[in-house]
């Protein structure tokens, strides 16, 4: 057998059909399930639909080559209250049932408020576009039987967050949702990525979608990431080296010393903002790292089904030999901290560099571009951003809204204050997430600060609730997108993480992390 990356394996192991060229795959059960007892509970034992390691998978040399379209199963599918509508709406006008409402979950994050006290007051919602939009969630998953963490759910929280703290998605799944950064779960050995209204709609109907076969890219990171340096530093630099576009039509496969050396969290956060290289997908392949991280979750397997699911999910790597259609290498230790200066995640440079000059640019629209960036965000060619005054901090989002993000940042701001005159806000990603940062301690670290110390949401990430800013804003955030008027209508976002966040947030401006560090 040619050998195959660990996306191949994945994908090939989850092939219904070929939908173009000749049918090579087996089709499955109708619950797309190998073992009974997994059309029943989607949590799989291994020999399941997601243990990819099994020799025989539904393609093999004959598999789908890049841009062929094949029928894919899809092990779990999340759901939130701003995509999903539409496509429950257009389900039930064909009068036509969920498939498998047991690979579904439900969250509301988005449009929900973080205020930080969480009642059946505090959560109601003024906006009543908003408002339909959670109640239309509900009902829909009252109808269908699918699991729902509503507003005042202890386990709510940002769909990308909770899926993984929840034991959601396990290694050799495909999971797919109404949000480009499905991509994040690629750090549980998963195949994740977004997905539209009608692909939401066919995936309730028949837990498959045509999918097109992407190419692959290694990105091996050698060496350990430096005092101050995270892996939010890490992804912001590779994407300012291969662009904004320059993952597009692959799923990339992070590997090396670097990656091996991070925790899960920080792979979440990589695979996150692949994305915003267009990749999609990316993919870290299981270890021990991740099995700790997996061991005792809710929705994971136990006791002999846990045992037999990590020696299945240990072969879950991509083969010797196998060949990858492009590759990226990066320097762990020469990289420093970064910050975005534009209104793309690829407009970013550490925070020892200038802003540079668009005459320098010889492609006319990239020129045009950073021009227009420039203008939007009132800097000038040569600027420093060491230094810059900041009128807002925030922490939080699916990309940094993690225990160890609020970790890293307490640790830049015990014993210290915010700035005045800047407005400081952590939200964290998950209810989970903010009940163990106040049991750490972590949560009065933050409010001594003078931070506000919230409920979980999307919140300040993008601008579809309470928690935006306003024209002239320039915020210090640890979010995924930089776009204009992403954070609200004018303001300028600077994308940093979470500990250089929380730095720019005492000092009142954009600064080095590392003067801050503890020795």
């Amino acid at each position: 057998m040619t050998p195959r990356t660990l996306y191949r394996r994945i994908v090939d192991a989850h092939v219904v059909r070929r939908l173009d060229g000749p049918a090579t795959a087996a089709p499955r059960d109708p619950a797309g399930a190998r073992d009974p007892a997994a059309a029943r509970d989607p949590a799989p034992a291994a020999g399941g639909p997601v243990d990819a390691a099994q020799p025989g998978g539904a393609c093999a040399d004959g598999a789908a080559m890049p841009g062929d379209q094949v029928l894919l199963y899809v092990d779990r599918q999340v759901l939130n209250e701003y995509t999903s509508p539409q496509a429950f709406a257009a389900l039930h006008a064909a009068a036509r049932p969920v498939w498998r409402p047991a690979a579904s979950v439900a969250v509301v994050d988005h449009v929900n408020p973080t205020t930080p006290e969480r009642t059946a007051r505090t959560m109601v919602l003024v906006d009543a576009d908003r408002a339909r939009q959670v109640t239309t969630l509900g009902a829909n998953c009252a109808r269908h039987g699918i699991e729902l963490y509503d507003m005042l759910d202890a386990r709510q929280g940002i769909e990308h967050v909770v899926a993984s703290e929840q034991g959601l998605v396990l290694p050799g799944m495909v999971i797919a949702a109404g949000d480009s950064h499905t991509t994040t779960h690629g750090a549980m050995g998963a195949l994740g990525f977004g997905i539209g209204t009608s692909e939401i709609e066919h995936l309730l109907a028949t837990q498959t979608l045509i999918y097109r076969v992407m190419r692959t890219m290694r990105v091996d990171v050698s060496g350990r990431l430096g005092p101050g340096v995270t892996a939010k530093d890490l992804v912001l630099a590779l994407i300012r080296r291969i662009g904004a576009d320059g993952a597009g039509g692959h799923v990339i496969e992070f590997t090396g010393e670097a990656i091996s050396a991070l925790g899960v969290e920080g792979r979440l956060t990589l695979c996150n903002m692949s994305v915003e290289a267009a990749a999609r997908g990316a993919i870290v392949a299981p270890d021990d790292t991740l099995f700790d991280y997996l061991c005792g979750r809710p929705k994971v397997p136990t006791g002999a089904r846990w045992e037999a699911a990590v020696r299945a999910w240990r072969g879950l790597r991509s083969d010797d030999g196998a060949t990858f259609d492009a590759t990226v290498s990066l320097d762990a230790a020469a990289l420093a901290p970064m910050v975005t200066w534009g209104t793309s995640p690829d407009q970013g440079f550490a925070i020892d560099a200038r802003v540079p000059d668009p005459a320098a640019q010889p492609d006319p629209a990239r020129r045009r571009g950073m021009a227009r960036a420039l203008e939007y965000m009132g800097l000038v060619p040569g600027q420093s951003l060491d230094g810059l005054p900041i009128s807002h901090a925030f922490i939080g989002s699916c990309t940094n809204g993690r225990i160890d993000d609020l970790r890293d940042a307490a640790r830049v701001l015990r014993g210290r204050r915010v700035a005045p005159g800047v407005r400081a806000l952590v939200v964290p990603g998950s209810s989970t997430v903010r009940a163990q940062a106040e049991a750490e301690g972590l949560a009065q670290v933050f409010i001594d600060a003078g931070f506000e110390w919230r409920q979980a949401g999307c919140s300040m990430c993008v601008a579809m609730n309470d928690d935006h800013l306003v024209a002239g804003d320039r915020c210090a955030s640890s979010t995924n997108r930089n776009f204009e008027g992403r954070q609200g209508a004018g303001a300028r976002t600077h994308l940093m993480s979470p500990a250089m966040v929380a730095a720019a947030a005492v000092r009142g401006a954009i600064t080095d992390v590392r003067r801050l560090l503890p020795d």
